[in-house]
């Protein structure tokens, strides 16, 4: 895909996730949603389980196995609709995607102006600190511009 096009694809998927920032302070009640909800509703597990088809056994399982995220997003799913709710899934950046780019190649670009800068130095050819952040403003930005394939290579 054409760069200009990824980053309009990012532009466009950042207006989107702007909905979401404020999910990212919200915490999981201590005994899950399902159990939550369902208590606020005052619906027993026996009544959630026959709303979705189950026995309550299983209704005390899923409600146990979603603490540590044991549940698939399916039964999660069919949970929240016996109980008349929407289920919401989603992936959120802690940062924006365009900080999540920038930040990762600072990381290459530091990685690959240090083995300069070695090389440099061995031929006392090295860089005053002034020409060195010039040099790896210079290379950030090359990068974040052309959003090499290796640039997600490496932590």
């Amino acid at each position: 895909m054409d760069l200009k096009y990824k980053k309009l694809r990012r532009i466009q998927l950042e207006e989107a996730l702007q909905q979401f920032e404020a999910l990212k302070a919200a915490a999981v009640p201590e005994k899950g949603w399902i159990r939550a909800i369902r208590d606020a509703l005052g619906m027993s597990g026996r009544q959630l389980a026959r709303r979705m088809g189950v026995n309550q056994q299983r209704v005390a399982r899923m409600e146990r196995d979603e603490r540590p995220g044991k549940l698939t997003l399916k039964t999660l799913q069919a949970a929240a609709e016996a109980m008349d709710c929407v289920f919401v899934y989603g992936i959120v950046p802690r940062d924006s995607l365009e900080q999540m780019i920038r930040n990762q190649a600072r990381r290459l670009a530091k990685k690959q102006t240090t083995r300069s800068n070695q090389l440099m130095r061995l031929e006392n050819q090295e860089l005053d600190e002034k020409e060195k952040d010039k040099a790896m403003k210079e290379l950030v930005e090359e990068i974040v511009r052309t959003m090499p394939k290796s640039l997600w290579e490496e932590s």
